[in-house]
């Protein structure tokens, strides 16, 4: 009789050894996308294997920021137009949540532990980005009779196990890009309303330090990105055409110049350069983190705020808003390989398998 089952057993124990070796290769093999806000149309899916748009999500009106949460689960935008949130299922495309939050809702970030979204909203800006010449004008870009009857812009903390809003931070006028400190303790955010960068702890909810950037010849701060280790963070300065390098206690250290109107930052895929947005240069400029000495600028197309590197860290995927287009970079290169065209008016965009972006930082 045992030799009768013998078979069987080894059967079985060959069908599980398959399995496991499967695993791996699925896993190794794993499909790679990336998710393009259009301020005119949904959310493009771009296949990063044929570079070809896959599919187009449906969400709320005038999307802008948006997140993934580290489980691959689900998508967040931030709708200007419906002052609302959308939590997306990724699988199924299918709108699960639309949370109220507030006029103008514009940046999203997802926590470290991907349960609160943390989400950027202007009751007092006109959801257009101020000119060049608007630094010198009051919170806001408008005068001071004006701005007294303003609500101030604050950051909607959402509970996405519950899909609500669980807190409101008191920011300061035209929050813009935000990034959390290596803990996930701190949150980092650039007012570009009133040239600042605030600090909050999010276990209080209180700022516990606020730098004004135009002690440092800096004005309108946009991006905010925490270095990979976690001992710095650059804020771009849009309309000064510079960057501030902070370290882990947020004290100023430099101020490095940049091509005109930088935005969108980040940190290379190894960790080992810079990677900035200068749209008005319609540039992708490529630093040493280190030295901050130039390596590279790179052509890219009009309004190019947001970017992307793919998780193989390959490829630079650049939101173009004003071009209607995406521009894909060779990483090692460091030039254009192809322009992917069909969009409406891209603002952000993120990948998933998470890694860095303007938008993103991975946990």
């Amino acid at each position: 009789m045992r030799f009768a089952r013998w078979p069987a057993c080894l059967l079985s124990l060959v069908w599980t050894l398959l399995l496991l070796a499967a695993a791996p290769a699925r896993s190794a093999s794993a499909e790679a996308f990336a998710y393009v806000t259009n301020q005119g149309d949904g959310v493009s899916v771009i296949d990063l294997a044929t570079l070809k748009v896959a599919r187009t999500i449906d969400v709320g009106r005038d999307p802008r920021g948006l997140g993934i949460t580290p489980d691959g689960h689900y998508l967040v935008t931030a709708n200007q137009a419906d002052a609302n949130v959308s939590v997306v299922d990724i699988a199924t495309g299918k709108t699960l949540h639309r949370i109220a939050v507030g006029k103008n809702a514009e940046f999203v970030r997802i926590g470290p532990d991907g349960r609160f979204a943390y989400v950027t909203y202007e009751p007092s800006s006109t959801g257009k980005p101020p000119g060049k010449g608007e630094g010198d004008k009051s919170a806001g870009g408008k005068s001071a009779e004006a701005n007294e009857e303003e609500k101030p812009a604050e950051i909607a903390v959402i509970d996405l196990s519950k899909s609500e809003v669980a807190a409101r931070l008191p920011a300061s006028p035209e929050t813009e890009g935000m990034d959390f400190s290596l803990d996930g303790h701190e949150l980092v955010v650039a007012n570009e309303g009133d040239n600042t960068v605030a600090v909050y702890d999010l276990h209080s909810g209180r700022v516990i330090k606020r730098i004004d950037v135009s002690s440092y010849g800096g004005n309108r701060p946009r991006g905010v990105k925490r270095s990979p280790d976690g001992t710095q963070f650059l804020v771009t300065l849009e309309n000064s055409d510079n960057f501030l390098v902070l370290d882990s206690h947020y004290e100023v250290l430099k101020t490095i110049a940049t091509g005109k109107g930088p935005y969108g930052v980040a940190f290379g895929p190894d960790g080992a350069t810079v990677w900035i947005a200068a749209a008005r240069s319609q540039k992708l400029e490529v630093l040493d983190a280190k030295s901050f000495a130039p390596l590279a600028s790179i052509p890219v197309g009009k309004r190019c705020w947001h970017f992307s590197f793919s998780p193989d860290g390959a490829k630079a995927l650049v939101a173009c808003g004003r071009s209607d287009d995406v521009v894909v970079v060779d990483v090692a290169k460091r030039e254009p390989i192809t322009t992917l065209t069909g969009f409406h008016e891209p603002w952000g965009i993120v990948t998933y398998p998470q890694s860095s972006g303007s938008l993103e930082t991975p946990h």
